[in-house]
């Protein structure tokens, strides 16, 4: 289980999470959504490690991660939301780089690496300089590290994109096993579609506050017959949208 308890970041130009409070159930997807900017990456980088918070407290399982980092930090794999790191490295140089941070045993490594390169269709690509990959390429690289060491959780930053269709189709169906398992998958994604096919359970943020954290059930319930989408928008989207595109629509039958 994971607490978030009273967590703010405050930056000198913007107040980037505001008192969030929220509990992350294992065995669980959950999901963060929010337009950019929410906080979403935030939340999860504070989780990881990435940013120290302001203020508040995480608990990973009853521990707090300021007083067991280390600990804390090896059942994590974390996706960011930009993969264009480690450019100058090959796939394997990252790989061995993540086995030797997460002290992966030689036998094991190769037989995860072996599957998931296979899975993600990067086995043949595997000493091909990281920088020369494809965005999507990329993404996959970093997924097969997230998931070498096949941590507890598993932390996703807009995990898909770039992804093809059947790298997304794979990642779903590990995301599912996972959290099947007892585990925890958490992801933020702006493909609400993907949220609502997903998730069990997520949280809304919108300018660094939480505005929903519960089901999909029974955020569905709210609004009989609507996709996510739609309550999504009603609550964390501009209000008078439908008056804004109307005027756009308006200035251009007039140009």
């Amino acid at each position: 289980m994971i607490e978030f308890n009273h967590l703010r970041k405050v930056y000198p130009s913007t107040e980037a999470l505001r008192d969030l409070t929220l509990t992350i159930p294992n065995g669980k997807i959950f999901g963060f959504l929010g337009h950019n900017g929410a906080g979403k990456s935030t939340t999860l980088k504070s989780l990881v490690s990435i940013i120290e918070p302001t203020s508040g407290t995480i608990n990973v399982d009853g521990y707090n991660l300021a007083d067991h980092r280390l600990s804390i930090k090896k059942k994590i794999g974390y996706v960011p939301d930009s993969p264009d790191m480690f450019l100058e490295l090959t796939a394997n140089d990252y790989w061995d780089l993540i086995a030797s941070a997460y002290e992966i045993p030689k036998d094991v490594r190769e037989q995860r690496q072996t599957k998931l390169a296979r899975l993600f269709d990067m086995d043949s690509h595997a000493d091909e300089p990281i920088g020369d990959f494809s965005h999507g390429m990329r993404q996959k690289t970093v997924v097969i590290g997230a998931l070498l060491s096949d941590p507890d959780i598993w932390v996703l930053d807009e995990p898909m994109t770039g992804l093809d269709p059947q790298a997304i189709y794979d990642l779903k169906t590990l995301m599912r096993s996972h959290a099947a398992k007892g585990k925890t998958v958490i992801f933020s994604t702006h493909v609400l579609a993907t949220a609502q096919e997903l998730c069990d359970e997520l949280a809304i943020l919108r300018h660094g506050q939480l505005i929903y954290n519960g089901s999909v059930k029974q955020l569905l319930s709210t609004m009989p017959n609507a996709s996510l989408e739609t309550i999504y928008l009603k609550m964390a989207g501009r209000q008078g949208d439908s008056q804004v595109i109307d005027q756009l629509e308006g200035a251009d039958k007039h140009d």
